[in-house]
Protein backbone atom coordinates (compact mmCIF):
# COMPACT_ATOMS: atom_id res chain seq x y z
CA UNK A 1 0.00 0.00 0.00
CA UNK A 2 1.33 3.45 -0.84
CA UNK A 3 -0.19 6.75 0.16
CA UNK A 4 -0.69 9.55 -2.39
CA UNK A 5 -1.19 12.25 0.24
CA UNK A 6 1.43 14.92 -0.24
CA UNK A 7 2.32 18.51 0.52
CA UNK A 8 1.16 21.09 -2.00
CA UNK A 9 1.23 24.88 -2.34
CA UNK A 10 -1.89 26.13 -0.55
CA UNK A 11 -1.83 29.71 -1.80
CA UNK A 12 -3.51 29.11 -5.14
CA UNK A 13 -2.79 32.61 -6.44
CA UNK A 14 0.83 31.50 -6.74
CA UNK A 15 0.15 27.80 -6.49
CA UNK A 16 -1.86 27.27 -9.68
CA UNK A 17 0.96 28.57 -11.82
CA UNK A 18 3.61 26.69 -9.89
CA UNK A 19 1.61 23.46 -9.92
CA UNK A 20 0.96 23.73 -13.65
CA UNK A 21 4.65 24.37 -14.25
CA UNK A 22 5.57 21.39 -12.08
CA UNK A 23 3.35 19.07 -14.10
CA UNK A 24 5.75 18.90 -17.02
CA UNK A 25 5.66 15.78 -19.17
CA UNK A 26 8.85 14.34 -20.66
CA UNK A 27 9.04 14.71 -24.43
CA UNK A 28 9.04 10.96 -24.97
CA UNK A 29 5.81 10.61 -22.96
CA UNK A 30 4.11 13.30 -25.03
CA UNK A 31 4.59 11.17 -28.14
CA UNK A 32 2.96 8.03 -26.74
CA UNK A 33 -0.73 7.12 -26.91
CA UNK A 34 -1.42 10.08 -29.19
CA UNK A 35 -5.16 10.61 -29.41
CA UNK A 36 -5.92 8.60 -26.27
CA UNK A 37 -6.41 11.20 -23.58
CA UNK A 38 -5.40 10.18 -20.08
CA UNK A 39 -4.74 11.91 -16.79
CA UNK A 40 -1.34 10.66 -15.67
CA UNK A 41 -1.14 12.84 -12.56
CA UNK A 42 -3.93 14.68 -10.75
CA UNK A 43 -3.25 17.31 -8.09
CA UNK A 44 -5.89 18.94 -5.90
CA UNK A 45 -5.52 21.82 -3.47
CA UNK A 46 -8.31 22.96 -1.13
CA UNK A 47 -10.82 21.07 -3.29
CA UNK A 48 -13.91 19.74 -1.49
CA UNK A 49 -12.67 17.52 1.37
CA UNK A 50 -9.07 17.50 0.11
CA UNK A 51 -6.64 20.01 1.55
CA UNK A 52 -3.78 18.69 -0.57
CA UNK A 53 -3.50 15.45 -2.53
CA UNK A 54 -1.77 14.11 -5.61
CA UNK A 55 -2.29 10.86 -7.49
CA UNK A 56 -0.20 9.17 -10.19
CA UNK A 57 -2.03 6.87 -12.62
CA UNK A 58 0.52 5.96 -15.34
CA UNK A 59 -2.37 6.54 -17.74
CA UNK A 60 -4.27 3.45 -16.56
CA UNK A 61 -7.96 3.39 -15.75
CA UNK A 62 -8.66 4.00 -12.05
CA UNK A 63 -11.05 2.36 -9.57
CA UNK A 64 -11.74 4.46 -6.46
CA UNK A 65 -13.48 2.71 -3.58
CA UNK A 66 -14.50 3.83 -0.11
CA UNK A 67 -17.44 4.55 2.15
CA UNK A 68 -20.22 6.87 1.09
CA UNK A 69 -19.14 10.44 1.71
CA UNK A 70 -15.42 9.60 1.62
CA UNK A 71 -14.80 11.88 -1.37
CA UNK A 72 -14.66 9.48 -4.31
CA UNK A 73 -16.93 11.59 -6.50
CA UNK A 74 -14.88 14.66 -5.63
CA UNK A 75 -11.98 13.23 -7.63
CA UNK A 76 -14.23 12.82 -10.66
CA UNK A 77 -15.62 16.31 -10.17
CA UNK A 78 -12.10 17.73 -10.07
CA UNK A 79 -11.35 16.16 -13.47
CA UNK A 80 -14.66 17.45 -14.84
CA UNK A 81 -13.51 21.02 -14.12
CA UNK A 82 -10.78 20.52 -16.71
CA UNK A 83 -13.33 21.13 -19.48
CA UNK A 84 -15.51 24.23 -19.92
CA UNK A 85 -18.47 24.49 -17.57
CA UNK A 86 -19.26 24.02 -13.91
CA UNK A 87 -18.30 20.38 -13.48
CA UNK A 88 -20.36 17.25 -13.07
CA UNK A 89 -22.30 18.68 -10.11
CA UNK A 90 -22.97 22.04 -11.73
CA UNK A 91 -21.43 23.72 -8.69
CA UNK A 92 -20.54 27.36 -8.19
CA UNK A 93 -16.83 28.06 -7.79
CA UNK A 94 -17.16 28.91 -4.11
CA UNK A 95 -19.02 25.68 -3.37
CA UNK A 96 -16.10 23.37 -4.17
CA UNK A 97 -13.60 25.03 -1.82
CA UNK A 98 -12.38 22.96 1.14
CA UNK A 99 -14.74 23.69 4.05
CA UNK A 100 -12.02 23.11 6.64
CA UNK A 101 -9.86 25.76 5.03
CA UNK A 102 -12.86 28.09 4.93
CA UNK A 103 -13.37 27.81 8.68
CA UNK A 104 -9.66 28.13 9.39
CA UNK A 105 -9.42 31.34 7.36
CA UNK A 106 -12.88 32.58 8.37
CA UNK A 107 -13.82 33.17 4.73
CA UNK A 108 -16.93 32.35 2.70
CA UNK A 109 -14.69 30.60 0.20
CA UNK A 110 -10.99 29.94 -0.28
CA UNK A 111 -8.78 29.60 -3.30
CA UNK A 112 -8.61 26.13 -4.78
CA UNK A 113 -6.89 24.45 -7.71
CA UNK A 114 -7.03 21.35 -9.88
CA UNK A 115 -4.10 20.51 -12.14
CA UNK A 116 -3.34 17.52 -14.32
CA UNK A 117 -0.58 15.98 -16.36
CA UNK A 118 -2.01 14.64 -19.59
CA UNK A 119 -1.05 12.01 -22.12
CA UNK A 120 -2.35 12.10 -25.69
CA UNK A 121 -3.12 15.82 -25.49
CA UNK A 122 -1.85 18.86 -27.33
CA UNK A 123 -0.93 20.24 -23.88
CA UNK A 124 1.23 18.31 -21.38
CA UNK A 125 -0.49 20.00 -18.44
CA UNK A 126 -3.60 22.02 -17.69
CA UNK A 127 -5.03 23.52 -14.53
CA UNK A 128 -7.92 25.58 -13.22
CA UNK A 129 -9.15 27.07 -9.98
CA UNK A 130 -10.08 30.22 -8.10
CA UNK A 131 -7.07 32.45 -8.43
CA UNK A 132 -8.21 35.73 -6.90
CA UNK A 133 -11.28 37.71 -5.90
CA UNK A 134 -12.64 41.12 -6.72
CA UNK A 135 -12.56 42.88 -3.36
CA UNK A 136 -15.48 45.20 -4.08
CA UNK A 137 -17.93 42.46 -5.00
CA UNK A 138 -16.39 39.54 -3.16
CA UNK A 139 -16.93 37.42 -6.27
CA UNK A 140 -14.53 34.64 -7.14
CA UNK A 141 -12.67 34.53 -10.44
CA UNK A 142 -11.81 31.33 -12.29
CA UNK A 143 -8.29 30.98 -13.62
CA UNK A 144 -7.15 28.61 -16.37
CA UNK A 145 -3.57 27.59 -17.12
CA UNK A 146 -2.25 25.61 -20.08
CA UNK A 147 1.34 24.39 -19.85
CA UNK A 148 1.90 26.75 -16.93
CA UNK A 149 0.70 29.83 -18.83
CA UNK A 150 -2.50 31.69 -18.00
CA UNK A 151 -5.10 31.73 -20.79
CA UNK A 152 -8.04 34.08 -21.17
CA UNK A 153 -11.06 31.81 -21.18
CA UNK A 154 -12.05 28.37 -19.93
CA UNK A 155 -13.32 27.53 -23.43
CA UNK A 156 -9.68 26.95 -24.40
CA UNK A 157 -9.64 23.87 -22.17
CA UNK A 158 -11.75 22.06 -24.79
CA UNK A 159 -8.85 22.30 -27.24
CA UNK A 160 -6.65 20.14 -25.03
CA UNK A 161 -8.88 17.82 -23.00
CA UNK A 162 -12.30 16.20 -23.10
CA UNK A 163 -14.25 13.90 -20.82
CA UNK A 164 -17.73 12.45 -20.48
CA UNK A 165 -19.40 11.40 -17.26
CA UNK A 166 -22.16 9.25 -15.94
CA UNK A 167 -23.43 9.93 -12.41
CA UNK A 168 -26.41 8.78 -10.30
CA UNK A 169 -27.84 12.31 -10.55
CA UNK A 170 -28.18 11.78 -14.31
CA UNK A 171 -30.58 8.87 -13.82
CA UNK A 172 -33.43 11.37 -14.16
CA UNK A 173 -31.90 13.22 -17.11
CA UNK A 174 -34.73 12.21 -19.42
CA UNK A 175 -37.42 13.25 -16.95
CA UNK A 176 -35.95 16.55 -15.83
CA UNK A 177 -35.79 19.89 -17.60
CA UNK A 178 -34.24 20.60 -20.98
CA UNK A 179 -31.24 22.39 -19.43
CA UNK A 180 -29.63 19.15 -18.27
CA UNK A 181 -30.11 17.39 -21.61
CA UNK A 182 -28.77 20.41 -23.48
CA UNK A 183 -25.64 20.50 -21.31
CA UNK A 184 -25.24 16.75 -21.81
CA UNK A 185 -25.33 17.21 -25.58
CA UNK A 186 -22.99 20.21 -25.49
CA UNK A 187 -20.36 18.22 -23.58
CA UNK A 188 -20.40 15.64 -26.35
CA UNK A 189 -20.05 18.41 -28.94
CA UNK A 190 -17.17 20.05 -27.02
CA UNK A 191 -15.20 16.80 -27.15
CA UNK A 192 -15.46 16.59 -30.94
CA UNK A 193 -15.57 20.29 -31.83
CA UNK A 194 -13.58 22.38 -29.32
CA UNK A 195 -14.67 25.63 -31.01
CA UNK A 196 -18.24 24.88 -29.87
CA UNK A 197 -17.33 26.10 -26.38
CA UNK A 198 -16.38 29.51 -27.73
CA UNK A 199 -19.53 29.74 -29.84
CA UNK A 200 -21.84 28.95 -26.93
CA UNK A 201 -19.96 31.40 -24.70
CA UNK A 202 -20.24 34.19 -27.30
CA UNK A 203 -23.95 33.48 -27.77
CA UNK A 204 -24.66 33.58 -24.03
CA UNK A 205 -22.59 36.76 -23.57
CA UNK A 206 -24.51 38.53 -26.34
CA UNK A 207 -27.82 37.32 -24.88
CA UNK A 208 -26.94 38.64 -21.41
CA UNK A 209 -25.84 42.02 -22.81
CA UNK A 210 -29.04 42.31 -24.85
CA UNK A 211 -31.15 41.49 -21.79
CA UNK A 212 -29.25 44.03 -19.69
CA UNK A 213 -30.06 46.76 -22.23
CA UNK A 214 -33.73 45.78 -22.44
CA UNK A 215 -34.18 45.65 -18.67
CA UNK A 216 -32.52 49.07 -18.35
CA UNK A 217 -34.92 50.47 -20.94
CA UNK A 218 -32.16 51.22 -23.46
CA UNK A 219 -33.54 50.86 -26.98
CA UNK A 220 -30.57 51.84 -29.14
CA UNK A 221 -31.43 49.97 -32.33
CA UNK A 222 -27.89 49.74 -33.65
CA UNK A 223 -26.57 48.32 -30.37
CA UNK A 224 -29.39 45.83 -29.97
CA UNK A 225 -29.21 44.81 -33.64
CA UNK A 226 -25.49 44.10 -33.33
CA UNK A 227 -26.08 41.86 -30.31
CA UNK A 228 -28.97 40.11 -32.06
CA UNK A 229 -26.82 39.56 -35.13
CA UNK A 230 -24.21 37.87 -32.92
CA UNK A 231 -26.88 35.74 -31.26
CA UNK A 232 -28.28 34.68 -34.61
CA UNK A 233 -24.92 33.86 -36.19
CA UNK A 234 -23.57 32.02 -33.14
CA UNK A 235 -26.92 30.35 -32.52
CA UNK A 236 -26.95 28.94 -36.05
CA UNK A 237 -23.40 27.64 -35.63
CA UNK A 238 -24.24 26.11 -32.24
CA UNK A 239 -27.35 24.42 -33.62
CA UNK A 240 -25.50 23.08 -36.66
CA UNK A 241 -22.78 21.56 -34.47
CA UNK A 242 -25.36 19.97 -32.15
CA UNK A 243 -27.30 18.51 -35.09
CA UNK A 244 -24.15 17.09 -36.64
CA UNK A 245 -23.02 15.32 -33.48
CA UNK A 246 -26.52 14.10 -32.63
CA UNK A 247 -26.90 12.53 -36.07
CA UNK A 248 -23.45 10.97 -36.10
CA UNK A 249 -23.88 9.63 -32.57
CA UNK A 250 -27.31 8.22 -33.31
CA UNK A 251 -26.05 6.55 -36.49
CA UNK A 252 -23.08 5.05 -34.65
CA UNK A 253 -25.19 3.73 -31.78
CA UNK A 254 -27.56 2.14 -34.30
CA UNK A 255 -24.70 0.48 -36.21
CA UNK A 256 -22.73 -0.70 -33.20
CA UNK A 257 -23.82 -4.14 -32.05
CA UNK A 258 -23.17 -3.63 -28.35
CA UNK A 259 -24.80 -4.59 -25.06
CA UNK A 260 -26.56 -1.25 -24.59
CA UNK A 261 -29.70 -0.21 -26.54
CA UNK A 262 -29.27 2.15 -29.49
CA UNK A 263 -30.91 5.56 -29.25
CA UNK A 264 -32.44 7.90 -31.79
CA UNK A 265 -31.58 11.57 -31.15
CA UNK A 266 -33.56 14.61 -32.26
CA UNK A 267 -33.06 18.25 -31.23
CA UNK A 268 -36.24 20.22 -30.64
CA UNK A 269 -35.78 23.93 -31.38
CA UNK A 270 -36.70 26.65 -33.85
CA UNK A 271 -33.10 27.11 -35.01
CA UNK A 272 -32.70 23.41 -35.77
CA UNK A 273 -36.07 23.37 -37.54
CA UNK A 274 -35.07 26.34 -39.69
CA UNK A 275 -31.73 24.76 -40.60
CA UNK A 276 -33.48 21.62 -41.80
CA UNK A 277 -35.76 23.63 -44.11
CA UNK A 278 -33.66 26.54 -45.31
CA UNK A 279 -30.08 27.74 -45.97
CA UNK A 280 -28.08 28.99 -42.99
CA UNK A 281 -28.17 32.66 -44.03
CA UNK A 282 -31.95 32.55 -44.44
CA UNK A 283 -32.30 30.88 -41.05
CA UNK A 284 -30.04 33.53 -39.50
CA UNK A 285 -32.20 36.33 -40.88
CA UNK A 286 -35.31 34.65 -39.46
CA UNK A 287 -33.73 34.42 -35.99
CA UNK A 288 -32.81 38.11 -36.12
CA UNK A 289 -36.42 38.93 -37.00
CA UNK A 290 -37.66 36.84 -34.06
CA UNK A 291 -35.30 38.58 -31.64
CA UNK A 292 -36.19 42.05 -32.92
CA UNK A 293 -39.91 41.37 -32.64
CA UNK A 294 -39.59 40.05 -29.08
CA UNK A 295 -37.64 42.97 -27.59
CA UNK A 296 -40.61 44.41 -25.73
CA UNK A 297 -41.82 41.10 -24.33
CA UNK A 298 -38.30 39.97 -23.42
CA UNK A 299 -37.64 43.23 -21.57
CA UNK A 300 -40.89 42.92 -19.58
CA UNK A 301 -40.44 39.25 -18.70
CA UNK A 302 -36.70 39.39 -18.15
CA UNK A 303 -36.16 36.29 -20.30
CA UNK A 304 -35.06 35.81 -23.90
CA UNK A 305 -37.24 33.97 -26.36
CA UNK A 306 -40.95 33.97 -27.15
CA UNK A 307 -42.35 30.48 -26.57
CA UNK A 308 -44.87 30.92 -29.39
CA UNK A 309 -42.01 31.34 -31.89
CA UNK A 310 -40.18 28.19 -30.79
CA UNK A 311 -37.11 27.37 -28.72
CA UNK A 312 -33.97 29.39 -29.42
CA UNK A 313 -30.48 27.91 -29.06
CA UNK A 314 -30.38 28.40 -25.28
CA UNK A 315 -33.77 26.69 -24.97
CA UNK A 316 -33.55 23.73 -27.39
CA UNK A 317 -34.08 20.23 -26.08
CA UNK A 318 -32.50 16.85 -26.80
CA UNK A 319 -35.17 14.21 -27.41
CA UNK A 320 -34.02 10.59 -27.05
CA UNK A 321 -35.90 7.48 -28.16
CA UNK A 322 -35.17 3.90 -27.03
CA UNK A 323 -35.01 2.39 -30.53
CA UNK A 324 -35.69 -1.33 -29.78
CA UNK A 325 -38.85 -0.33 -27.92
CA UNK A 326 -39.72 2.66 -30.10
CA UNK A 327 -40.42 4.54 -26.89
CA UNK A 328 -39.33 7.98 -25.63
CA UNK A 329 -36.60 7.69 -23.02
CA UNK A 330 -38.76 9.62 -20.54
CA UNK A 331 -41.25 6.73 -20.57
CA UNK A 332 -38.67 4.01 -20.01
CA UNK A 333 -37.91 2.40 -16.66
CA UNK A 334 -35.06 3.70 -14.50
CA UNK A 335 -32.95 0.71 -15.47
CA UNK A 336 -33.63 1.22 -19.18
CA UNK A 337 -32.78 4.90 -18.91
CA UNK A 338 -29.47 4.01 -17.22
CA UNK A 339 -28.73 1.57 -20.06
CA UNK A 340 -29.55 4.26 -22.65
CA UNK A 341 -27.34 6.82 -20.93
CA UNK A 342 -24.48 4.35 -20.63
CA UNK A 343 -24.78 3.55 -24.33
CA UNK A 344 -24.78 7.24 -25.26
CA UNK A 345 -21.71 8.03 -23.15
CA UNK A 346 -19.83 5.05 -24.58
CA UNK A 347 -21.04 5.98 -28.05
CA UNK A 348 -19.74 9.53 -27.69
CA UNK A 349 -16.34 8.19 -26.64
CA UNK A 350 -16.32 5.75 -29.55
CA UNK A 351 -17.35 8.48 -31.99
CA UNK A 352 -14.50 10.67 -30.75
CA UNK A 353 -12.05 7.83 -31.31
CA UNK A 354 -13.33 6.90 -34.78
CA UNK A 355 -14.19 10.29 -36.29
CA UNK A 356 -11.98 12.74 -34.41
CA UNK A 357 -8.97 10.62 -33.47
CA UNK A 358 -9.30 11.68 -29.83
CA UNK A 359 -10.49 9.28 -27.13
CA UNK A 360 -11.98 11.21 -24.17
CA UNK A 361 -11.60 10.28 -20.51
CA UNK A 362 -14.67 8.64 -18.96
CA UNK A 363 -15.87 9.49 -15.42
CA UNK A 364 -18.21 6.71 -14.27
CA UNK A 365 -19.61 7.37 -10.81
CA UNK A 366 -21.32 4.49 -8.98
CA UNK A 367 -21.88 2.62 -12.24
CA UNK A 368 -22.74 -0.60 -10.39
CA UNK A 369 -26.22 0.77 -9.66
CA UNK A 370 -28.82 -0.63 -12.10
CA UNK A 371 -26.21 -2.76 -13.92
CA UNK A 372 -25.99 -6.49 -13.25
CA UNK A 373 -22.65 -8.32 -13.35
CA UNK A 374 -23.10 -9.25 -17.01
CA UNK A 375 -23.65 -5.65 -18.10
CA UNK A 376 -20.88 -4.44 -15.80
CA UNK A 377 -18.51 -6.81 -17.54
CA UNK A 378 -19.82 -5.62 -20.89
CA UNK A 379 -19.23 -2.01 -19.81
CA UNK A 380 -15.64 -2.77 -18.79
CA UNK A 381 -15.02 -4.53 -22.10
CA UNK A 382 -16.52 -1.62 -24.07
CA UNK A 383 -14.21 0.82 -22.28
CA UNK A 384 -11.23 -1.36 -23.19
CA UNK A 385 -12.40 -1.73 -26.77
CA UNK A 386 -12.73 2.03 -27.16
CA UNK A 387 -9.32 2.47 -25.55
CA UNK A 388 -10.48 5.05 -23.02
CA UNK A 389 -9.06 5.82 -19.61
CA UNK A 390 -12.00 5.48 -17.20
CA UNK A 391 -12.32 6.58 -13.58
CA UNK A 392 -14.77 4.35 -11.70
CA UNK A 393 -16.16 4.83 -8.19
CA UNK A 394 -17.95 2.42 -5.87
CA UNK A 395 -18.25 1.32 -2.27
CA UNK A 396 -17.37 -2.33 -2.86
CA UNK A 397 -14.08 -3.20 -4.53
CA UNK A 398 -15.33 -6.75 -5.23
CA UNK A 399 -17.79 -5.42 -7.81
CA UNK A 400 -14.82 -4.35 -9.94
CA UNK A 401 -12.97 -7.68 -9.77
CA UNK A 402 -13.16 -8.01 -13.56
CA UNK A 403 -10.86 -4.99 -13.83
CA UNK A 404 -8.02 -6.54 -11.85
CA UNK A 405 -4.88 -6.17 -13.94
CA UNK A 406 -6.56 -3.63 -16.20
CA UNK A 407 -6.88 -0.68 -13.81
CA UNK A 408 -5.22 0.97 -10.84
CA UNK A 409 -7.18 0.46 -7.60
CA UNK A 410 -7.15 3.03 -4.80
CA UNK A 411 -8.94 3.52 -1.47
CA UNK A 412 -10.37 6.90 -0.47
CA UNK A 413 -10.79 7.92 3.17
CA UNK A 414 -10.20 10.89 5.45
CA UNK A 415 -9.25 13.38 2.76
CA UNK A 416 -6.50 11.17 1.38
CA UNK A 417 -6.10 8.45 -1.22
CA UNK A 418 -4.10 5.24 -0.95
CA UNK A 419 -3.13 3.27 -4.03
CA UNK A 420 -3.38 -0.50 -3.59
CA UNK A 421 -0.19 -2.11 -4.86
Amino acid sequence: MSSCQCGFESDVTQGLASVSNSLSVPAQEQKTNHGRLAVTRLTLSNFRNYASVRMETDGLSVVLTGDNGAGKTNFLEAISFLIPGSGLRGAKLAEVANTGAQKQKNETFVRWAVAANLAGSTAPSIGTGVEKTTSASGREKRAVHVDGQAVRTQSQLAEHFSCHWLTPQMDRLFQGGADGRRRFLDRMVFSMDPAHAGRTSAYMHAMRERMRLLKDGKTDDAWLSALEETMAAKGIAVAAARMDVAKRLGDLCERHDGPFPPAHLVIDGIVEELLEKSPALEAEDRIKDVLRASRGVDGQKGTTGNASEGKLSHQSDLLVTHMPKGQPASMCSTGEQKMLLTGLVLGAARLGALDEGRVPVLLLDEVCAHLDEHHLGALFDEVDDIGAQAWFTGTDEKLFHQLKGRARFASVAGGSITVNE
